[in-house]
């Protein structure tokens, strides 16, 4: 006995890969709304740009998926993800939507939420440059913001903290020091010129005529200058 199988035809076949394809977008947006893996991004462009603000379009919208796709490559290190595995839904002109990464292998599974949000944070400063963004305007929600890296001091801030104290101290000393010296100094030099003022009063002259005299506003009288002729008188 013979049995004959009928092979699909042409038009069959063309018609079962257009509905899978015409079905691919549909499918793909309930997985995207249905999902509990899916996270919100807000993005605030007239906040960051003011009136500059860009439009935000298919082509940013193409480039946001890419950047997923990049984290994604880059957090799993296989280069099997492309921007179909991430799906975008329920956007509004505000710019916020809802985005899901599904597997490489398997698109109808999705990546799970933990997995995405890891990706995210080790490349959340590359997906803000490429929109010329920060944490700020572009917001995964539910997703902390990007902590900057420490920085690293080669001298520790306390050891330079201890020596500007140490120099304050040590410079205080010094100037307390010199200021005490200083009016030592003074102090002696004063007590010396007032010795020698009193030692002055006690010196005569040849003449007779005592040094204590001189600041006298009426001087010494001295008979060799007078005018009287007693003493004038050869």
């Amino acid at each position: 006995m013979c049995v004959k199988v009928q092979m699909p035809s042409g038009e069959m076949i063309t018609g079962f890969l257009l509905t899978i394809i015409l079905m691919s977008p549909v499918v793909a947006q309930d997985l995207c709304k249905e999902s509990k893996d899916g996270f919100k991004v807000r993005i605030s462009l007239k906040t960051a740009f003011g009136d500059d603000a860009y439009e935000w379009n298919e082509s940013e919208k193409f480039l946001f998926r890419s950047t997923l796709a990049y984290a994604m490559r880059k957090k799993t290190g296989e280069d099997t993800y492309n921007i179909e595995n991430i799906l975008v839904c329920n956007d509004t002109k505000r710019v916020s939507f809802i985005f899901v990464v599904t597997l490489p292998a398997d698109p109808t599974q999705l990546i799970p939420k933990e997995e995405v949000e890891r990706a995210v944070r080790q490349s959340k400063h590359r997906i803000n440059n490429a929109f010329l963004l920060s944490d700020m305007t572009l917001e995964f929600v539910g997703v902390p913001p990007t902590l900057a890296v420490p920085i690293q001091y080669n001298t520790p801030p306390w050891l330079i903290v201890f020596g500007v104290v140490i120099g304050i101290v040590a410079v205080g000393i010094v100037a307390l020091l010199m200021s005490t010296v200083s009016k030592r100094r003074r102090a002696k030099a004063k007590d010396a010129g007032f010795d020698e003022d009193e030692d002055d009063e006690g010196i005569v002259k040849e003449n007779g005529t005592a040094l204590s005299g001189l600041n006298k506003k009426d001087g010494v009288y001295n008979p060799g200058f007078s005018n009287d002729e007693r003493f004038t008188k050869l």
